[in-house]
């Protein structure tokens, strides 16, 4: 079946055959496909869109294009379970939540990306921990569930083959914001990995992908409709990202944030409410508590009683990090050189920020990428950022630019101050969660 073809009829808007998308997965993972025919297919798919039978097709395909893990021989007392986040700019939860529902009694296997177009990566995040390694064999991966009971890791060779290469292209030329793309990729390495439960946390606003909250919905409906026509039950929630998740976005300095967290030592309402609830759907999913309540209760204890804590230092260690990571954290994530703060312009209250161009902001630092090929400065990035509500005296820092030199942080000073909306206005505090699918709408 040749590539043009198959191309040319997407271009025109007709609905792809099964066999027409198993041939472009096929070339996606034999490379019988160029990266130009790959990319061509990926930009037709996202400006004619897919049906609900292409998306099955897609997510089926690309889960068939290689391994399948099978958790019975790995003696787990426990569900599987995952979470998995549509991107946002500062969202670290993943780094929390793992640990949480480890110490709730699920396993948590996740498969996680790099930064995609304006958003960080929790890949990229955990490898600015001295060591920590995201490529784990069969045998790693259960002992480090057995010890930890959580493992964040990047795609193997074997997992979702083809996603793999789609995700690259896509974080390249412009092909994130499709539906069915999102969903096939997040659903095909979900399925793929074993699950036996998932959480969605599909975010809306300015700083996400799914701008409008009906772009959101879409995208949470197909998902659930998808993983639940696949036997993967799951529950999406959306929630908003017109602002920065919790006070940091940055590779090592989210790292930082997450571990004053488990540690309880800063808990920033919007991440903790995001962070708590995503924890407790979970536990119901995997029958590990009885309702929302009754989970929203485990989690609270986990992190009360160090547990969650605990989790998260036996998987940063299995995975190849220090065995005192958790007490020593400052020795060992590195510090960008030039740390500026950012006064405000202005007495007011924060109005509104522009979420996505803060998290290009971390790109232009050296916090992401350009090109799939580029390194990541784990140092870059911005702390301390003054949340929506929050009422600022000129010459107060609005954040902490950290930089890899004087340049870059000033320009990025500059560019802070047109991206966060200092105003008269009070406003009060609002909730980050919007709206649960629970199940494939009729």
């Amino acid at each position: 079946m040749l590539a043009q073809e198959v191309i040319r009829r997407k271009r025109d808007g007709h609905a792809l055959r099964e066999a027409e998308i198993a041939s472009f997965v096929e070339g996606l993972v034999t490379a019988s496909w160029s990266e130009g025919q790959c990319a061509a297919m990926a930009m037709a798919m996202l400006l004619k869109g897919m049906t609900a039978a292409e998306t099955v097709s897609l997510t089926r395909a690309m889960t068939r294009s290689g391994a399948v893990m099978d958790w019975s021989q790995a003696g787990l007392a426990g569900p599987v379970l995952d979470k998995h986040s549509s991107g946002g700019v500062g969202d670290k939860v993943s780094l929390m939540l793992a640990p949480i529902v480890a110490a709730c009694g699920g396993f948590v296997p996740m498969v996680s990306g790099r930064g995609l177009g304006h958003t960080g990566g929790t890949l990229d995040k955990l490898e600015s921990i001295p060591g920590y390694r995201i490529a784990l064999d069969t045998k790693e991966l259960h002992r480090t569930l057995q010890s930890a009971g959580c493992a964040i890791v990047g795609q193997s060779a074997e997992l979702a083959p083809a996603d793999r290469r789609l995700y690259a292209i896509r974080d390249v030329t412009a092909t994130v914001e499709s539906t069915a793309l999102i969903t096939a990729s997040i659903l095909s390495k979900k399925l793929a990995a074993g699950l036996q439960g998932l959480v969605m946390d599909v975010k809306t606003g300015n700083g996400a992908f799914a701008a409008s909250r009906a772009e959101a919905l879409g995208l949470a409906q197909s998902l659930v409709q998808v993983a639940c026509g696949a036997g993967l039950p799951t529950r999406a929630w959306i929630t908003d990202m017109n602002q920065v998740l919790g006070h940091s976005c940055g590779n090592a300095l989210e790292v930082q944030e997450a571990l004053a967290f488990l540690k309880g030592e800063r808990q920033e309402p919007r991440l903790l409410e995001v962070t708590r609830t995503l924890s407790a759907e979970l536990l119901v999913i995997g029958s590990l508590a009885p309702d929302v309540s009754g989970g929203l209760n485990a989690v609270d204890a986990a992190l009360r009683s160090g547990r969650a804590l605990e989790r998260f230092g036996r998987m940063v260690h299995a995975q190849g990090g220090p065995a005192d990571f958790c007490e020593c954290a400052g020795h060992y994530l590195p510090q960008a050189p030039v740390q500026v703060p950012v006064p405000a312009p202005r007495s007011g209250w924060v109005q509104a920020m522009a979420t996505r161009d803060i998290g290009l902001l971390v790109i232009t630092l050296g916090g992401g990428r350009h090109q799939a090929a580029d390194g990541v400065d784990a140092r870059v990035g911005l702390s301390g950022v003054a949340a929506i509500g929050q009422y600022v005296e000129r010459g107060d820092p609005l954040a902490l630019v950290h930089a890899a030199d004087r340049a870059a942080a000033e320009a990025a000073c500059q560019a802070l101050q047109r991206f966060i909306v200092l105003g008269d206005e009070a406003k009060g505090p609002q909730s980050p969660m919007l709206e649960c699918i629970a199940k494939a709408p009729d």
